[in-house]
């Protein structure tokens, strides 16, 4: 008498050869949408202000500008971690769709801006937040979603590509936003929606938790000592780049101090809290993994280098080099956002690349070369002339993509390799929230050494300039004497600055004179000695950045990724049915494929 085998039990969404890749490309689109929106509303600011009626240069509308540039990178630094402990407890792919959502809702909310005046700019602000909190969701759970999906040999590659969206998405935002703003600034915002209800439902549908859940009680207290202390700290560096009394900065203002001196003691509380909690929003204890600490110190040290370095770029493009060549102010944005594309083709070339021969032979040699490389462009920069040759300009851009290529995709893969399965979601928040909080300390340090560089020289060159053009020396004093903050943001903006300083204060000035100042020579002219003390002042501290981040990479332990959680599927007889066969990158893809047409 033959007995028959019970029938095979159905496999999960999650055992199928090719989730790996839908988990992959779902993520990548997220990543995508997140950062382009997070670069795209920077190009089009101009034609924002523009069309709600508000002059963003007034003292009083400049923490508009602020917060419109910085309120999404803040939000998602101080979040980021809350949220990616959120999916430990209940589930990754569950709060990456609710991610998803959020990010949609809000895009489509500030589409709609129907009004103008202050009102305006605060119901955009209020939405870029929200709009970030979105991004949070997406960014603290979209690494640990394929550290799960991803066999350890496998992680770089996948590091690699979901890390090219990133940096793309960076740089499509400038070059989306460059055309669509003066069409008609809502399309902005409107271009993301299409693509969260499609991320939304597909995410939905298709992914699934593979990873292990840790039931827990959140931990209040940290996540209330933490935000107010990251808040704090980086609203403070925000309001010191703007003007205080008579000083150009704002770093000796007493609520700025506050700020930031109060924002570190809370984060010092923070600390304290997380060694004395059942479970921490912090897992401190991660840091006596030596390469999740000194990978995450590699990170930071590569984020505050790199971290202002498109700023800085779009500066020197629209406020001097591209209207030296004849291009009008008006269309510099887009024109700046063309000329740094190099920069993403360099991290195109390189970050997929770096990621698989990571997999294969360490992360180690590849950061460190990495960032050794972008420190190398960085002094290149502060090299070659302001008014520089394009040809050259683009190959040290080119070099610039490659080294942060070289380093991000195995730094990334090699921080998430050493954490335990049910800490990926914390531990890929704390990434995140080194990565994210550092950008926003670069820019304000960024602007804050340009600014000092600048002041020193371009009082005295604006004075000289604007009395040698014809423009009574009164009038002339009281321009040179602005804050220079004015003017590096009138340059990034796209706009006119020598226009908007004079004003209506022509009167002593012939046809002839005011169109030679407000021409396309005069600025750039004027500036370039001053901007060049500026940028040496940046990009040398960029260096030592870099620098730091390759010796910290070199204390990682940079061994081949080895799987920590096995996973073995026995047939009846007991034997690995997948022994004998492993699939090629291809075969799965060409598998994941199938999936998605079944």
């Amino acid at each position: 008498m033959t007995t028959s085998a019970p029938p095979a039990a159905k496999p999960s969404p999650t055992d199928r050869p090719g989730y790996k890749w839908i988990a992959l490309s779902n993520t990548t689109l997220g990543v995508l949408v997140a950062t382009i929106n997070s670069s795209i509303v920077l190009i089009a600011l101009p034609d924002i202000f523009k069309g709600i009626s508000l002059n963003p240069l007034e003292p009083k509308n400049t923490s508009y500008l602020l917060w419109m540039m910085m309120g999404f990178m803040v939000v998602t630094a101080v979040l980021v971690v809350s949220f990616g402990r959120l999916g430990d407890m209940y589930g990754r792919a569950r709060m990456y769709n609710m991610g998803f959502a959020v990010f949609t809702i809000s895009s489509i909310f500030l589409a709609i801006t129907w009004f103008d005046g202050a009102g305006a700019a605060i119901w955009l602000i209020a939405w870029r937040v929200i709009q970030g909190i979105g991004g949070a969701f997406l960014m603290a759970n979209s690494s640990a979603i394929l550290t799960d999906a991803f066999p350890p040999d496998q992680r770089g590659l996948a590091m690699g590509i979901n890390g090219v969206a990133g940096i793309s998405g960076s740089f499509l935002g400038l070059l989306i936003g460059g055309v669509l703003a003066p069409i008609q600034w809502h399309y902005v915002f409107l271009v993301s929606v299409p693509f969260g209800v499609i991320g939304t439902i597909w995410a939905y549908i298709m992914l699934h938790d593979t990873g292990v859940r840790t039931p827990s009680k959140m931990d209040w207290w940290g996540n209330i000592t933490f935000a107010v202390g990251l808040i704090s700290i980086l609203v403070g560096i925000t309001y010191g780049i703007q003007p205080y009394g008579s000083s150009d900065m704002g770093w000796a203002n007493p609520y700025v101090l506050a700020a930031i001196i109060g924002g570190l003691v809370v984060l010092v509380v923070f600390g304290v809290i997380e060694t004395r909690v059942d479970n921490p929003l912090f897992k401190l204890s991660l840091f006596k993994n030596r390469t999740f600490t000194f990978g995450n110190a590699a990170n930071l040290m590569a984020s505050i280098g790199r971290g202002g370095l498109q700023f800085i770029l779009i500066i020197w493009l629209q406020g001097i080099w591209l209207p030296q060549h004849g291009y009008d102010y008006s269309r510099t944005p887009l024109w700046a956002g063309i000329y740094m594309v190099p920069m993403t083709i360099g991290f195109l070339l390189s970050a997929p690349t770096s990621g698989i021969l990571s997999d294969k032979f360490g992360a180690k040699r590849f950061t460190t070369i990495g960032m050794l490389i972008t420190a190398a462009t960085f002094v290149a920069l502060i090299l070659i002339p302001v008014d520089f040759s394009y040809p050259v300009f683009a190959i040290i851009l080119v070099l610039n993509g490659i080294g942060m290529g070289l380093f991000s995709s195995p730094n990334r893969a090699e921080v998430m390799n050493c954490l335990p399965a049910d800490s990926r979601g914390s531990g890929a928040g704390m990434f995140a929230t080194f990565q994210n909080a550092s950008m926003v300390l670069s820019i304000g340090l960024f602007f804050s050494l340009m600014i000092a560089g600048l002041s020193s020289r371009l009082p005295q060159s604006m004075f000289d300039g604007l009395t040698a053009g014809g423009l009574d020396p009164q009038t002339s004093s009281a321009i040179a004497h602005l804050p220079t903050v004015g003017i590096l943001f009138a340059a990034f903006l796209g706009y006119n600055p020598i226009k908007m300083l004079i004003g209506d204060n022509t009167g002593s000035l012939s046809p002839d004179q005011l169109h030679h100042l407000t021409g396309l020579e005069f600025f750039p002219r004027l500036i370039s000695d001053p901007f060049a003390d500026g940028l040496s002042a940046a990009f040398t501290f960029a260096v030592v950045c870099c620098i730091l981040a390759a010796v910290f990479s070199l204390f990682t332990k940079g061994h081949k990724p080895v799987e920590t959680e096995t996973k073995v599927d026995v047939d009846a007889t007991g034997s690995d049915p997948d022994a004998e066969h492993h699939e090629t990158v291809g075969e799965e893809l060409a598998a994941a494929a199938g999936e998605l047409v079944d």
